[in-house]
C-alpha cells in the first residue's frame, strides 16, 4: 500500500514539474523569436498560466528593457534546463515505481501459486505413500498365503 502511495506522490511531482517546463518553454520561445525578428512586439500574458487572476492584466512585453535583459541572462537558460532534468527524474521515478509494482504483483502471484503447488505435492506424496503401504501390505499377505 505504501508503494502505491509513493507512486501517486511521484506522479504528482511529475505533473507539477511539467508546468514550469511548459512556462519556461513558452518564455524561451518568445525570447528566441524576439532575437530573430527585430522590432516585433510580442507579449506574454500571465493570465494564461494562472499566475494572476483573470481580472488583472499583467503582460510582459518584449519592448521592455527588463524582458530583453531576462532573455539575455544565463539564469533563464539554466533554470529551464534544471526544470527539464527535474521532470525527467520525476518521470523516471514514476516509471521505476510502475515497474516495481508490476514485479511485486508478479512475485505475489508466483508465491501464491507456489503455495498451492506445495500443498498439491504434499497431498500427492501422501497418496503415493498410502498406495505403497497398501501394495506392500497385500504383497506380504500373498507371501503369507503361500507359506
Amino acid at each position: 500500500m505504501l508503494t502505491y502511495l509513493f507512486m501517486l506522490a511521484w506522479l504528482g511531482v511529475t505533473a507539477f514539474t511539467s508546468l514550469p517546463v511548459y512556462m519556461y518553454f513558452n518564455l524561451w520561445t518568445i525570447c528566441r523569436n524576439t532575437t530573430l525578428v527585430e522590432g516585433a512586439n510580442l507579449c506574454l500574458d500571465l493570465r494564461q498560466f494562472g499566475i494572476v487572476t483573470i481580472g488583472e492584466e499583467k503582460k510582459i512585453c518584449t519592448v521592455s528593457e527588463n524582458f530583453l535583459r531576462m532573455c539575455e541572462s544565463t539564469e533563464l537558460n539554466m533554470t529551464f534546463h534544471l526544470f527539464i532534468v527535474a521532470l525527467a527524474g520525476a518521470g523516471a521515478a514514476v516509471i521505476a515505481m510502475v515497474h516495481y509494482l508490476m514485479v511485486l504483483s508478479a512475485n505475489w502471484a508466483y508465491v501464491k501459486d507456489a503455495c498451492r503447488m506445495q500443498k498439491y505435492e504434499d497431498i500427492k506424496s501422501k497418496e503415493e505413500q498410502e498406495l505403497h503401504d497398501i501394495h506392500s501390505t497385500r504383497s506380504k499377505e500373498r507371501l503369507n498365503a503361500y507359506t
